[in-house]
């Protein structure tokens, strides 16, 4: 096997200073995680240093060795993270989901008509590409706007739970729905919306999927400084060809160069 390609420390230090992985820069507020996103395009949730790109748990922590404690309920900074996530669904300045591979990610305004272009579907699509379970929790959505979680199953009689979830999954990554809000009285649950209603001009752009891919690359790679193999796909979801055609797009453009097999820098350097 191809041994892993190591990251360089001047480009670890361009990520520290591009992803908040420093203390003097860690986010705090709602406010900052939707400057943190707006910053980086886009970003994991609650994952850690194990996993790569920009991360709002890593943000949150201020360190690049940051890692998820088993028992999170009584970690301080998982604690903010998981507070800060809230705040920031029901402010709903910057997308929130479950995308590809249904990995929680924030997406900033800015990148929605490219993740869209990728992952979105058009309505003259759903009927075929969408779970009949789907369709009917869509269903009641559009009539309702917003609802609970145990009113939108009763409303849209997918009764059973793993099925449910299942269906909100599966619009969540078409970014058809997304969370509007987590209410924990008097009973833990979330409000779920279309996300058309939060985010309309974004989502009703039409955008070629060649240059989806090109500006997912191209924002991933400004931020992260250099980027090797599989990185990209991993972080996005992305397929690994789709993701070699968004890299193989900046080289040709000039905006970034090619080091080796799936490795890719910036152009001009890390700044």
């Amino acid at each position: 096997m191809r041994p892993k390609p190591s990251i360089p420390e001047h480009i670890e230090e361009h990520r520290d200073g591009r992803w908040r992985r420093e203390g003097a820069r860690q986010v705090e507020t709602a406010a900052d995680a939707e400057r943190f996103v707006e910053q980086v395009g886009f970003a994991a949730c609650l994952t850690d240093s194990r996993k790569p790109g920009p991360s709002l748990y890593v943000a949150v922590c201020g360190r690049r060795d940051a890692v998820m404690p088993r028992n999170v309920q009584k970690d301080p900074e998982a604690s903010l993270t998981w507070v800060t996530k809230d705040a920031v669904i029901k402010r709903g300045k910057v997308y929130y989901g479950k995308l590809a591979r249904g990995k929680a990610m924030f997406v900033a305004p800015r990148m929605i008509p490219y993740f869209h272009a990728i992952w979105g579907m058009r309505k003259s699509e759903e009927q075929a590409r969408l779970s009949p379970a789907a369709q009917a929790v869509l269903k009641v959505l559009r009539r309702e706007w917003e609802m609970a979680t145990s009113d939108l199953r009763q409303d849209s009689g997918v009764m059973d739970r793993a099925a449910f979830t299942k269906a909100i999954d599966e619009l969540q990554a078409a970014m058809i729905v997304m969370p509007s809000e987590v209410l924990y009285l008097p009973k833990f649950t979330y409000l779920w919306t279309l996300a058309v209603g939060r985010f309309p001009d974004g989502l009703r752009q039409r955008i070629k999927r060649e240059v989806a891919l090109r500006e997912i690359a191209r924002c991933f790679l400004a931020g992260a400084g250099l980027t090797i193999p599989g990185e990209l796909a991993r972080v996005t979801g992305l397929s690994r060809t789709e993701a070699g055609l968004g890299n193989r797009a900046l080289v040709a453009e000039g905006f970034a160069r090619m080091r080796g097999p799936g490795v890719y820098e910036l152009a001009g350097g890390p700044v």
